[in-house]
């Protein structure tokens, strides 16, 4: 059985990394909550929840270190630094969020990068309902990646 088929036999389970070597990793993702330049701008003057802007880089935070736990083939990573931006662009009513991750482990910090942008943008989708119910979080991507036997990965 090749490593492609693996799991092919129904079974779930996390692929084994014992063997791979650990070398210094990163990602970063990025993602959009798309909305009106009123909602944008309530966010980024404070809400009565307090500071949106500030409450979803630090949800972006616990959301990437509790991948493993929300994602059943994502392994415990051990993370080395990780930073969540949002950039507000009241103008045209959006605010972009990146999420990058650094780890020097076995295994990759994609998963990770991931889910800190879906969780920061989710945050500010909580507090932005109250101005606009069509706000949406829209382009989930990965940006780039370096580290591990996959070499690097730049997004076109």
């Amino acid at each position: 059985m090749t490593s492609d088929q693996a799991g092919a036999d129904g079974v779930t389970r996390i692929v084994e990394v014992g063997a791979k070597a650990e070398t210094d990793r990163q990602a970063a993702a990025e993602c959009w909550l798309v909305t009106t330049a009123e909602a944008v701008a309530h966010l980024v003057a404070g809400t009565r929840k307090g500071a949106p802007l500030e409450t979803a880089k630090v949800a972006g935070l616990v959301g990437l270190k509790e991948t493993p736990r929300l994602l059943p083939h994502c392994h415990p990573v051990r993370v080395t630094g990780a930073e969540i931006d949002v950039e507000p662009d009241a103008q045209a009513g959006r605010i972009r969020v990146q999420a990058t991750v650094s780890a020097h482990d076995r295994t990759g910090v994609e998963m990770e990068a991931l889910t800190g942008a879906a969780v920061a943008a989710l945050s500010l989708y909580d507090t932005a309902k109250a101005f606009d119910r069509a706000a949406r979080i829209d382009g989930l991507r990965l940006l780039r990646k370096t580290g591990g036997k996959s070499g690097d990965y730049p997004a076109p």
